[in-house]
Formats: C-alpha cells, sequence, structure tokens
C-alpha cells in the first residue's frame, strides 16, 4: 500500500522544466531583413525563460560566428544577471559555431557543450569594411563631407585610408580583446589550457579539441545531456520561438509606413546581409 501511494506521489510530482533559448545569427544591431542578434531582440525571451515555473536550469543552444563585441557584452551581462537572480545553472549548446561574439554569448553559460564538428573559439577581434574613393571618381561623383573636429573621419570609406587612422583603430581593437581575453578567463578559470599560444590568438577548432583547450566542457546535444541531467520527464520549453506571418507582415507594414520610429533602407539591409554572409563565411558555413 506504501509503495503505491508513493508511486502516486512521484507522478503527480511536476516535471523538471529547462527553459531553451535560442541564439542564432550575427550579433549586431538589427535591420528589418537581417534577423541578427542584439539584447533588444533577445532580451524579452530571455526574460520569460528564466521566469518559467518549475525551472531548474536555461539551455542556450548557440549558432553564431560573432559580431559586434558591444551586444555580445550586454547579452552575456543579462544572461548572467538573471541566472544569479533566479539561482538556476546555465548549459550552452553549440551548433554550427560559437566563434568570436558566439563564443562571448556561449560563455554566459556555467557548462558548453558541442558537437564533434562544431566551430568553436575565435577569441579575437575583428573589423572590415569597404573603399569606395576609386568608385566616385569613375562615377564622377564629388563628396561634399563637413565635420568639426580632426577625427571625425575615421576610416571614412569615401576617402584614401589614413595610416594614422589605422593606428588608433588597431589601439581600440587590441583594448577590445583585452576586455575579450579577461573575460574567459573569468568565466572559464582553470579549465583553459593557457599554456597553449594560439589560445587568443583568434585561432579556433572543432569540438573535441575546444574541449582539450578548456573552451568547451564535454560533446552532446541538448536533448540527450538535459534527459541525462533531469531525467527522461524533463520538460524542453522552447521560448522566443519565431513570429507568425501575420506578425511579420505588419512589421513590413508598419516600416514601409515609416511607423514606430524605425526606417527601412533597402540598400542599408543589402550590405548588412553581405556582411553576415562574409561572417559565416570565414568558418566555411
Amino acid at each position: 500500500m506504501l509503495s503505491r501511494v508513493l508511486a502516486r506521489a512521484t507522478f503527480r510530482r511536476p516535471p523538471p522544466v529547462v527553459s531553451v533559448v535560442r541564439l542564432a545569427g550575427v550579433i549586431g544591431q538589427a535591420g528589418m531583413f537581417s534577423g541578427r542578434l542584439s539584447l533588444e531582440t533577445v532580451a524579452p525571451a530571455l526574460q520569460r525563460a528564466f521566469r518559467q515555473k518549475g525551472l531548474k536550469a536555461v539551455a542556450l543552444e548557440i549558432n553564431s560566428p560573432g559580431g559586434s563585441p558591444a551586444q555580445s557584452a550586454l547579452i552575456h551581462n543579462r544572461i548572467r544577471a538573471l541566472a544569479a537572480e533566479r539561482d538556476v545553472p546555465v548549459m550552452a549548446f553549440v551548433e554550427d559555431v560559437a566563434a568570436s561574439g558566439g563564443y562571448w554569448l556561449a560563455s554566459a553559460a556555467d557548462e558548453i557543450f558541442v558537437d564533434d564538428n562544431s566551430i568553436v573559439g575565435s577569441i579575437g577581434v575583428i573589423y572590415s569594411g569597404f573603399g569606395f574613393q576609386e568608385a566616385l571618381e569613375k562615377l564622377g561623383v564629388e563628396r561634399r563631407l563637413y565635420t568639426s573636429g580632426e577625427k571625425k573621419t575615421l576610416l571614412d570609406p569615401f576617402t584614401a585610408i589614413n595610416p594614422g587612422d589605422v593606428d588608433r583603430l588597431k589601439r581600440i581593437q587590441e583594448e577590445l580583446h583585452g576586455n575579450f581575453r579577461e573575460l574567459i578567463r573569468a568565466r572559464r578559470g582553470a579549465r583553459l589550457a593557457e599554456s597553449d599560444p594560439d589560445l587568443f590568438s583568434g585561432e579556433f577548432w572543432l569540438g573535441r579539441k575546444a574541449v582539450e583547450m578548456g573552451l568547451a566542457d564535454a560533446i552532446g546535444d541538448t536533448r540527450s545531456v538535459l534527459r541525462e541531467r533531469y531525467g527522461r520527464r524533463v520538460v524542453l520549453r522552447k521560448i522566443g520561438r519565431p513570429r507568425g506571418w501575420l506578425t511579420r507582415r505588419l512589421r513590413l507594414d508598419s516600416l514601409v509606413a515609416g511607423e514606430g520610429g524605425e526606417t527601412g533602407s533597402l540598400a542599408g539591409d543589402l550590405l548588412g546581409a553581405i556582411e553576415a554572409r562574409l561572417w559565416w563565411s570565414r568558418y566555411g558555413l
């Protein structure tokens, strides 16, 4: 009799809940069609993820080649703040790639799991741009630029490269790289293979090597790891699913009408798409 009562009580006990938040795409301020990750776009999903009843953990499914250091840091810090408020562990599951800013996001987790074929690392800082000064000359276009402050034209794409501007950019990049290194050291601690000279060189590795380097903890996927950790009854609650067709259509209509304080720029979005393609292509994706 007692065993049957205990069995019924166990059966009625609510199953453990793990919120699953997908962080996929290039990191940076979002354009109309870019689908980028920024604090603005992911904060609502993160907030919902950490508010679920019966919550045991939050899982981050990451697939990002990087992007803005500032947005990477803002998203990372929000995840850590929410984890501290709710006192729940965070686990990251890397899919194709968690590189550069994508790895910055993964480092917000207490544990990082990867696939054998995941690309992980690229702890460095990169800047890319375009030069159009010769195109303007061929088109016979005269550019008129008026500034107050001798440094306001830093790396202007319509003028020739200024070596002084390049030196200034490299100094800024080194500061950003230093911030990145210190964050990873703080989050990964003694797990890092600090003796490896390539650790912070911008190099990247496949999953098992990333585990050896201390950049990840183990090979594993979301469902398998969470079922092993919390039991077969664990509920994996997906947070922040893609919006439906009607929501996307209404957003498009509002942008075309110029409502909501946001304007759509086809040229800007096209350049953004090209830039995003370049981010992914660095890793053969």
